[in-house]
């Protein structure tokens, strides 16, 4: 059974130097109840997998702003020029995968994969340094999968014992991250009680899912 806490709780998880994996597309399906307690925090030295660092000074991107984020994996920072800028400064490392690659990389973290071979990025500046591989006459690149030591996810509905549904488009990355990290904590608008949530509406498991925190809620 996952165990309820508030978002003061739930960043309190959330050690230096570790790496985050961060649901959404932007702002939509980020966990930004958390994500908001997390700015307020002394976290730092943070690698986040996400598939970008927010928007000016909202979400992630005020952790930009607060020189928290030690280096981001992801596929879209351009929305925000205040990533741009601090790894123009060198104040941020990026790790830029091609969007498919990056759900892949996540997915394949979460089944025990150690990486795979995709021909995304061949003859690009992304195939630098990466293991290539000729397989039935087409060039492939390696790509290790990716692992996190907490997800920070968002989901619509969870029942007390922590299975999840999603809703619309905030659903994303969300789901492939809560199977890719040790600790998963996931923010929801709701905890409904065990068997209000019909079995073939659950996209995530409870036994993915480590802790529950409400949207909005934060004990002073």
């Amino acid at each position: 059974m996952a165990k309820i806490i508030d978002a003061k709780e739930a960043v309190a998880l959330i050690k230096d130097g570790d790496c985050l994996m961060v649901g959404g597309f932007g702002l939509v399906g980020c966990p930004l109840t958390i994500v908001n307690e997390l700015s307020q925090s002394h976290a730092k030295d943070l690698t986040i997998i996400s598939n970008n660092l927010g928007e000016p000074g909202k979400g992630l991107g005020v952790l930009v702003l607060q020189k928290r984020v030690k280096k981001a994996i992801g596929s879209y920072f351009t929305s925000n020029p205040d990533v741009v800028q601090a790894n123009q400064k060198g104040e941020l490392e990026i790790q830029l995968l091609p969007q498919g690659t990056l759900a892949e990389a996540i997915r394949a973290g979460g089944a025990g994969i150690g990486g795979f071979y995709t021909p995304t990025g061949v003859g690009t500046k992304l195939a630098e340094g990466k293991e290539r591989k000729l397989i039935n006459g087409k060039e492939y690149l390696f790509e290790p999968s990716l692992r996190a030591d907490v997800a920070l996810i968002r989901a619509y509905k969870a029942d007390r014992l922590g299975n999840l549904i999603y809703r619309k488009s905030s659903r994303n990355f969300n789901p492939m991250m809560a199977t890719a990290a040790a600790t998963v904590i996931a923010e929801v608008d709701e905890i409904v009680d065990v068997g209000a949530l019909s079995a073939e509406e659950i996209v995530t498991p409870h036994l993915f899912v480590d802790y529950l925190t409400v949207k909005g809620e934060c004990r002073l």
